[in-house]
């Protein structure tokens, strides 16, 4: 059957593949990604250094931590050689190789690089070595049947519901597939996946067995492979995925996590993983697009209410707990412990641009763009080679850019991101033009009916509101061409009440063409200017950039009292390095302080900075608060974490109330600590009132160590003499493993030896509450904690105080 089987051309690939010929299909089409050709100041070189360092280092990356090892190992099994005793770290590792290698498929479509398309071809040769005989795909198993990954069974499929990522690592596959066979023309790597489809297809479906993805993105893939051979029965199974996903106790059904709570078309809330679920969405959308279900349409755009009006950052990140990587409850926007995962980000840029392509609505644009230039590549370091997991919104220096995770998904998903960024600036419905992103490129563009259109646009957006846009059709012709006024240029700091502008006004935006004005005319947040063009024609769009203050609905508890920044697109934060002595945390930002905005070409790569003076808040010694002046600076969000580990808050109070002054220095908050694990120990000193045991704000735990005995100690600036401890305990019963400990005890430095403090009593491990020890005056220069942990738990830290 694959001998005979038809592959359509198809031109790009990016969100979507040039459609085969279909009853249904998205109403707006995106333009290709190579049809664009970006030369800005903004996105041309984060596209290159995607390119040419990051995509070769995460290739390096999964070289060195076995991930290119495992399919090797894999072929040797399958040839007799031996099983292997080296198991995967995650059964999904497989995914990292897919998604990398996607990404360098993009670059090769807008670059050729005979090198990396040679090594391209080295690594879908490991791949193809390791697919068992009937299309079977899977490291994790194949390497040793008989011991798989613990989170495998011992038969196929049958942990899939829950955690074998089977079909995940199967969806990444097919998206890989696609993208390498439209920038090669080989069918090396689709023929692997288009028989690991015809396998999925002769396994599951009506009749035979039910399944579903427990980590969605197979459905996205499979309408992928669907466009490129037009064989129906791929969009068949990728719509029988989804209707089968739902409540039940087997194949890990009835979830929140994973979506499978209720039947999808019933689902009205964002919940559970926020990967998983942004993934869902988009599947939900290609497969609603291709066959007209309009039950899925109605259901994700109801989530998309409920996401923008309630669970969306200002930074357009998603997910806000660590637990579970998940949504939170209506208005739970946590910013120290924001989880924001890189990933969850672009999966909000994958479904808002297809609920644009379904309904041609600018507010979906606006979503994408405001994730976009903040909480997306904030994930990314600005010379390619480190990257943040969780992205929060307030940072005590415990945060840091990591070269790799041990789960490695959100390096290989960035380099697949910006690969095929410049196929978000343009779409097409018939003879109408969208223009949606800004920056200077040029682009080739087929409109039906009126035929290749070239666009030309000059701007240093998002420095910049100018924006000249020339069109040159190859011949005269009516056409209309819809370009967008960002919602931020409207008024409008997201398309809900969740956040809004403090200021009730600014300078309007404005378009010309060939020097004329055109009344401003919105429809879904795009003008519309549909005339006839000729060679030359000039369209010349002024977006105004104020520097605006933005408020979050009341109902945000962690934003009460306080204001974030931001000019055009961009997001800002106040980040240690810019601001004296490395504070920002105690800073208050007056409501009329002045705000001005300044183009910094030697910071980070050339950013616009806003500067202001903000008052630093602190206890003296009788506990009352003072303030200082002080110069003020911000940076685009996008850049923090570029220089070193320290203070940063996007969300800055307006008053003393939501302020947090600088605590006044304690024997503790001025000693040097260290401890037996591995995490930052300062947040144990820094002298802040925690709310509860559970509070993340600023804690530290020995997570994943658990049962034994660890270790804190207190190194004093200065000989002193102490009686008294406070032990403040994190404990984060409900959401992760760490609990209170079984004991502990204190003891003082004497000499060379640590000694037990003596006349203490009743070592408490109380919850949400200070834990007061007295003991007989020692004189000495440190103190150590000695902390048993409890069997089969972990504990930790939230204050330590010492008088």
């Amino acid at each position: 059957m694959q001998a005979s089987r038809t592959l359509l051309a198809i031109p790009a690939v990016l969100s979507l593949v040039c459609p085969v010929a279909a009853q249904h299909d998205y109403p707006v089409k995106p333009v290709p990604f190579t049809a664009v050709h970006v030369n800005d100041v903004f996105w041309a070189p984060r596209i290159e250094v995607n390119r040419a360092v990051t995509i070769p280092f995460a290739f390096e990356k999964c070289e060195e931590t076995d991930r290119v090892e495992n399919f090797i190992r894999a072929a040797k099994a399958l040839q007799g050689q031996g099983f292997s005793d080296k198991i995967p770290g995650f059964p999904f590792d497989d995914t990292d190789i897919y998604k990398v290698l996607e990404g360098a498929s993009y670059a090769l479509s807008v670059q050729p690089d005979p090198k990396l398309d040679a090594y391209l071809d080295t690594l879908i040769a490991h791949i193809a070595a390791a697919q068992e005989p009937d299309g079977y795909l899977y490291t994790a198993r194949t390497m040793n049947p008989d011991h798989p990954h613990k989170w495998s069974s011992p038969r196929r499929w049958e942990s899939e519901g829950v955690d074998s990522h089977e079909l995940y690592n199967l969806g990444h596959l097919y998206e890989a597939a696609a993208a390498h066979y439209q920038a090669t023309g080989k069918r090396n790597l689709l023929d692997i996946a288009l028989k690991t489809a015809d396998l999925l297809d002769r396994t599951f479906g009506p009749g035979k067995q039910a399944i579903w993805p427990g980590h969605q993105i197979t459905e996205m893939g499979l309408v992928k492979l669907y466009r490129i051979t037009g064989e129906e029965r791929y969009l068949k199974l990728a719509k029988f995925l989804l209707d089968t996903r739902g409540p039940g106790p087997e194949k890990g059904g009835g979830r929140e996590y994973n979506q499978s709570h209720v039947k999808v078309v019933d689902q009205t809330e964002a919940v559970g993983h926020a990967v998983r679920a942004t993934y869902m969405y988009s599947g939900m959308a290609d497969v609603a697009a291709m066959t007209g279900d309009t039950a899925y349409v109605q259901a994700i755009d109801r989530i998309w209410e409920n996401v923008v009006s309630r669970k969306l950052y200002i930074t357009g990140g998603i997910g806000a707990t660590g637990a579970g990587e998940a949504f939170g409850k209506a208005y739970e926007l946590p910013n120290m412990s924001a989880y924001n995962e890189t990933c969850a980000a672009i999966g909000n840029d994958y479904w808002n641009h297809r609920l644009f392509l379904l309904h041609a609505d600018a507010k979906y644009i606006d979503v994408m763009e405001r994730t976009l230039y903040n909480g997306l590549i904030s994930g990314v370091s600005l010379d390619g080679k480190t990257f943040f997991y969780p992205n929060p919104l307030e940072s005590n220096g415990q945060h840091a850019r990591s070269p790799w995770f041990g789960c490695a998904c959100c390096p290989g998903n960035i380099t697949r991101f910006l690969a095929s960024l410049p196929g978000y600036m343009y779409a097409q419905h018939g003879s109408t033009l969208y223009v949606n992103l800004f920056a200077a490129s040029s682009a080739g563009i087929d409109l039906e009916g009126v035929g290749k259109v070239k666009v030309t646009q000059q701007t240093r957006y998002p420095w910049e509101g100018a924006v000249k846009l020339t069109v040159e059709p190859a011949r005269q012709g009516a056409f209309s061409v819809n370009v967008r006024i960002p919602g931020w240029a409207r008024g409008e700091a997201v398309p809900s009440d969740l956040y809004r502008f403090a200021e009730p006004s600014a300078p309007a935006a404005s378009i010309k063409v060939n020097g004329q004005p055109v009344p401003m005319k919105l429809v879904s947040g795009y003008v519309a200017l549909d005339r006839t063009w000729r060679a030359g024609d000039v369209i010349e769009l002024n977006l105004p950039m104020p520097i605006r203050r933005v408020l979050a609905n009341d109902q945000v508890a962690a934003d009460r009292g306080r204001v974030a920044l931001q000019r055009g697109p961009l997001v800002y934060t106040a980040e240690w390095p810019d601001n004296p002595e490395g504070r920002v945390r105690n800073l208050v930002l007056p409501v009329h302080a002045s705000l001005a905005a300044e183009f910094k070409p030697e910071l980070l790569g050339g950013v616009t900075v806003i500067r202001s003076t903000a008052q630093a808040l602190a206890y003296d010694a009788q506990g009352r608060v003072t303030r200082k002046s002080q110069p003020f600076t911000a940076i685009p969000y996008f850049a923090w974490a570029n220089r070193g580990k320290g203070q940063m808050t996007v969300w800055l109070p307006v008053n003393d109330a939501a302020a947090r002054p600088l605590p006044y220095p304690t024997v503790a908050t001025t000693s040097r600590i260290t401890t037996s694990g591995k995490k930052d120990p300062k947040t144990m000193i820094d002298g802040e009132q925690p709310e509860s045991s559970s509070d993340p704000s600023s804690y530290f735990d020995w997570w994943p160590t658990k049962g034994t005995t660890e270790w804190v100690e207190l190194a004093f600036e200065k000989t002193a003499t102490v009686s008294e401890s406070q032990i403040y305990w994190f404990d984060d019963t409900g959401h992760g493993e760490v609990r209170v400990p079984a004991s502990w005890r204190l003891l003082y430095k004497k000499g060379d030896a640590w000694v037990p403090v003596e006349g203490a009593a009743g070592f408490g491990t109380a919850r949400d509450t200070f834990n007061r020890i007295t003991f007989q005056p020692v004189t000495t220069q440190a103190l150590r904690l000695e902390v048993t942990l409890q069997p089969n738990w972990s504990a930790g830290l939230q204050e330590w105080k010492v008088r």
